[in-house]
């Protein structure tokens, strides 16, 4: 690339840097920070299912970090009422729920089964990154096994391009058990200030909306509608399903120019979860890829809608995240 002409170490503009923070509760972990070259940069969290902490794009957030802050998986614990998870639910741009649960705390087969499962609280066994001119591969292993339980192993894979503001993301869960194990699978991908606020505009490719409670039903006729931070709002959860193969759900933002396009294969997810949560300090818009509602484990498995893996099977998921910086961009990937 005629650029190496221009610099010395390529960490001047590029590269993969690792390091792990100190004090408080994320003291330690083991942190990836990626730049693509071109603006944009990602921190991947290794001890947290190697999920995006964070993602900026010309030094303009794009994520939402919440109160929380980064929290190290030591600090996970389920919770009596089943909700241990928002204590160290960092959100950031994609925190991964599954595999035994997604949605609502429940009790399955005299088991409990907390908010979004264990698996973003999970550390990655390894994870190692390569490097050519045209991307960077980040590799992890992350292992979800229980003595007489299930037995699933995750391998992902992230794609960033050098040549474009692109992240891909490839995941392959195999049931490693001796057993056929119900599967649940979400991708929670945070969006927030300043990419978040009463500026930004939402599209989603869906052929139908439906609310998750009555909450969410005072809300759906304004479901694309972005507030300004809002005392004591009430979340509102949408269902978007699809007639497409290709979902495609994107936020653009006039005032500073800089937009996003989520993208995944309708045959893996679904359907997809819009949470919209305009309170103050807790101001969000979460994206949900998933295999199924938020009902919890019980009443989905119930209603015969979950998803199953036997001994042996493996299940690919995958998302597409391209970042833009002009309302030429938006409207050419409407």
């Amino acid at each position: 690339m005629q650029q190496k002409n221009y610099i010395g170490h390529p960490s001047q503009i590029m590269g993969v840097e690792e390091y792990r923070l100190m004090h408080g509760k994320g003291d330690h972990m083991h942190m990836l920070h990626i730049r693509n070259g071109l603006g944009m940069e990602l921190v991947i969290n290794a001890d947290r299912c190697a999920d995006i902490s964070r993602l900026c794009l010309d030094g303009k957030n794009l994520s939402y970090t919440s109160v929380a802050g980064e929290v190290a998986p030591s600090y996970y614990t389920l919770g009596q009422d089943g909700f241990g998870f928002l204590k160290s639910f960092n959100c950031g741009f994609l925190t991964t729920c599954g595999f035994n649960n997604i949605g609502s705390p429940n009790e399955d087969e005299g088991k409990m089964h907390g908010l979004h499962g264990n698996i973003g609280n999970t550390p990655s066994d390894y994870i190692y990154h390569t490097e050519n001119d045209k991307q960077i591969e980040v590799h992890a292993l992350i292992k979800d096994h229980e003595i007489f339980g299930a037995k699933f192993t995750l391998k992902r894979v992230f794609t960033i391009s050098k040549i474009s503001n692109q992240i891909i993301l490839k995941d392959n869960i195999l049931n490693e058990g001796s057993k056929t194990e119900p599967l649940m699978y979400l991708y929670h991908i945070n969006l927030g200030y300043p990419l978040l606020d009463e500026h930004a505009e939402i599209y989603i490719n869906s052929a139908h909306v439906s609310p998750r409670d009555e909450t969410s039903k005072k809300g759906l006729s304004s479901w694309n509608q972005i507030l300004p931070p809002t005392p004591n709002f009430s979340e509102q959860c949408f269902y978007h399903t699809y007639n497409t193969d290709t979902a495609n759900m994107m936020v653009y933002n006039t005032k500073i120019e800089k937009g996003i396009q989520i993208q995944f294969p309708t045959c893996q997810f679904p359907q997809s979860i819009q949470w919209k949560m305009m309170g103050e300090r807790d101001y969000v818009l979460g994206l949900e890829p998933c295999t199924a509602s938020l009902d919890g484990r019980h009443r989905v498995k119930n209603s015969g809608n979950i998803l199953s893996l036997a001994s042996g099977e493996s299940k690919e998921f995958s998302v597409t995240v391209n970042l833009f910086t002009n309302k030429a961009q938006w409207e050419s990937y409407l």
